[in-house]
């Protein structure tokens, strides 16, 4: 009896780790989903806008160093998502990274080559099949406010002409791990279980996915999420 009590839940576990071993994206996907969700009060909208398959561009706000953790979570599907190289390569966490898929990227000041090389690799990504997340922005809000675009959405789409869905995200200024109040992470954690609204839109068309629409539909997104958060 004692064997068989033992033995159940070593065989769950054993089970999981197969399955982490055979598919980890997905795994970890659903993992993210379980954490963000202990964290914060969420709200999801609009999930139904990322293809069920195909390739396709997420396009979001960038708040806070979590953002990627909350759009991956609220994703139906895995998503490939680039982000700064020395995050990348933090000790510790750089087999996590690796592990999803993300593409790191340094400024062309540091390596000239390093864009290039990103997105070659958002290329493959993409002409696999598979869904990129992207933060125009290019760096976290100083102010809680979208800032304007950089021209990376334009260069991605001249190589490959995919839908572009976007994202607003609203409730994660303030939090440790955003810019307000000092540095991000240079602070303790003052909230928990923050209200914090994802929003989609439709998906653009490759040939209307300009930047200045593109930004301008995220802004009314995070718009419509800011309402949400603030009990409006």
């Amino acid at each position: 009896m004692t064997l068989l009590l033992w033995g159940a839940p070593a065989a769950l576990l054993a089970a999981g780790c197969w399955r982490l071993a055979r598919a980890p994206r997905p795994a970890i996907r659903r993992l993210v989903f379980l954490v963000v969700h202990l964290l914060y009060r969420l709200r999801f909208r609009g999930r139904r806008h990322i293809p069920a398959y195909g390739p396709a561009l997420v396009v979001c706000n960038h708040v806070s160093f979590v953002d990627a953790l909350v759009v991956g979570g609220a994703s139906p599907r895995p998503l490939r998502f680039l982000m700064d190289r020395p995050i990348y390569e933090s000790r510790g966490l750089h087999w996590l990274f690796k592990l999803v898929g993300a593409i790191p990227v340094d400024s062309e000041r540091r390596d000239p080559g390093e864009l290039r090389r990103a997105f070659d690799q958002v290329s493959q990504a993409l002409r696999a099949g598979e869904v990129v997340m992207l933060f125009p922005e290019g760096r976290l809000t100083p102010d809680g406010e979208v800032r304007p675009f950089r021209r990376g959405l334009e260069l991605i789409l001249a190589r490959d002409a995919v839908p572009v869905v976007p994202a607003g995200l609203a409730g994660l200024w303030g939090s440790w791990t955003s810019n307000r109040g000092g540095r991000a992470l240079s602070k303790w954690p003052r909230r928990f279980r923050a209200r914090v609204a994802l929003y989609f839109g439709e998906p653009l068309s490759p040939e209307a996915a300009g930047r200045d629409r593109v930004e301008a539909r995220v802004r009314a997104l995070k718009a419509e999420a800011d309402d949400w958060v603030a009990g409006r």
